[in-house]
């Protein structure tokens, strides 16, 4: 293995910098325009980079490969699509598979009598998820929790938590937003919406991602749904993340038996192609009904090779049961690393639930190194989080048994 980043993987990164805005070309912990590793090729849960070395990814890219890079049937679907229709006419013309698309997604949500507003990206589906909130009631205010990251695109950047994102663009952002600590005494929820009577919605993630693999206290979700249904507040659970198995469960809500009003998904739903969605309640979404233009949308909604990849991907969802292997492996990570607090003095603490799975260090400079010296033994780990030192697990759903051994085995071995 060639230390990476590898000469071709620097070469590179020196010609990146010279192209790309430094704010898109970053390493975790932000360190703009520095030599990472690129990749070349992926396949299940391995990575190949330019350099020839190959990773165990318990990133899943960013969880959008849950079904595994470049699965058989998510590639062959897309092949497919591709050598019929590559692109329609968005807002104005629809296709065959958009429609198939949005029957699966009704008939899967955790949504009463629900209707599909498809995203072009997670964010760009937390946006229509506020607009069709403040369409339905006719109120601009936001409850959103901390920590918590919806995207960085105007509406859900100004619900999402880390001020460092959303400083710079204060003076854009939504004044109305209201925010609380994520998993805080439903009393205090019940308090808030009591004072700010401009409140439309809520948005939770029904596990914090992103900001820190962090589950809520049994019963949470469920007491805040409760809350809310009793003041006329439209709950939005913010999936894109958690959806589609990470869990454990089809969707998070699915633990608590909540149903919300809005559901935002992503990521996993591609298998790797770029396809989101909010799902709301038949009721709520007819908000949007108005003579003209399309008020949200975008050139390449439901594009449809994108879809196709959605369908063949919640379909192996499906049929390999992949949510319930999330559970059986999740366990079996979460019994082994509940060990990890007391055999190593470098963890704080472990957390999550299914195949999501933060580890707390007790830096940011120990959470970073960790994360250096995973990728030197060929593990992809994300360091990070609201607090910057949570390292998180969140693999394939579909990794071998042997594969996930063998890389808590390196996080080990470097924790050593």
């Amino acid at each position: 293995m060639v230390p990476p980043p590898g000469p071709r993987a620097r070469a590179l990164s020196r010609d990146l910098g010279r192209f790309e805005a430094p704010g898109i070309n970053t390493l975790p912990g932000g360190e703009a325009g520095a030599a990472a590793i690129l990749w070349r090729e992926a396949r299940g849960a391995n990575v190949l980079d330019v350099d020839g070395n190959r990773y165990v990814d318990l990133t899943a890219g960013f969880g959008a490969a849950a079904v595994g890079h470049r699965h058989p049937r998510v590639v062959a679907a897309a092949r497919r699509q591709a050598g019929e229709l590559v692109h329609g006419l968005g807002d104005v013309h629809a296709h065959p598979v958009r429609v198939e698309l949005a029957s699966r997604l009704c008939a899967l949500a955790p949504v009463d009598d629900p209707r599909v507003y498809f995203a072009i990206s997670g964010a760009d589906a937390v946006e229509i998820a506020l607009k069709t909130a403040l369409l339905s009631t006719g109120r601009p205010g936001v409850l959103a929790f901390d920590p918590g990251y919806h995207g960085l695109t105007a509406g859900a950047l100004a619900v999402s938590s880390r001020p460092a994102f959303r400083e710079p663009f204060a003076a854009q952002l939504n004044p109305h937003v209201r925010r609380l600590p994520f998993g805080c005494p439903p009393a205090e929820v019940e308090r808030l919406l009591a004072n700010h009577e401009d409140v439309g919605c809520a948005i939770v993630e029904p596990v914090v991602g992103r900001e820190g693999s962090l589950p809520p206290p049994a019963g949470w979700l469920a007491a805040l749904a409760g809350v809310c249904r009793a003041r006329r507040v439209l709950l939005v659970a913010d999936e894109i993340y958690t959806g589609f198995g990470r869990t454990g469960r089809r969707f998070a809500v699915d633990h608590e038996g909540v149903r919300p009003d809005l559901l935002c998904c992503g990521k996993a739903l591609g298998g790797g192609y770029p396809v989101a969605a909010a799902i709301g309640r038949r009721d709520v979404m007819a908000a949007w009904e108005a003579p003209g233009e399309a008020r949200h949308t975008a050139t390449f909604v439901a594009h449809p090779v994108a879809c196709a990849a959605a369908l063949a991907t919640l379909e192996l969802l499906e049929e390999e049961g992949l949510a319930g292997r999330a559970a059986r492996l999740g366990s079996e990570v979460e019994e082994r690393l509940s060990a990890w607090p007391e055999r190593f003095g470098a963890v704080a603490g472990v957390r999550g639930v299914g195949l999501l799975r933060g580890v707390e260090m007790g830096s940011r400079a120990a959470a970073a190194g960790l994360a250096a010296e995973c990728l030197r033994r060929g593990v992809l780990v994300l360091a990070g989080g609201a607090s910057g030192r949570v390292v998180q697990v969140a693999p394939p759903l579909t990794i071998a048994r042997r594969q996930l051994d063998a890389a808590l085995g390196v996080i080990e071995a470097a924790l050593g």
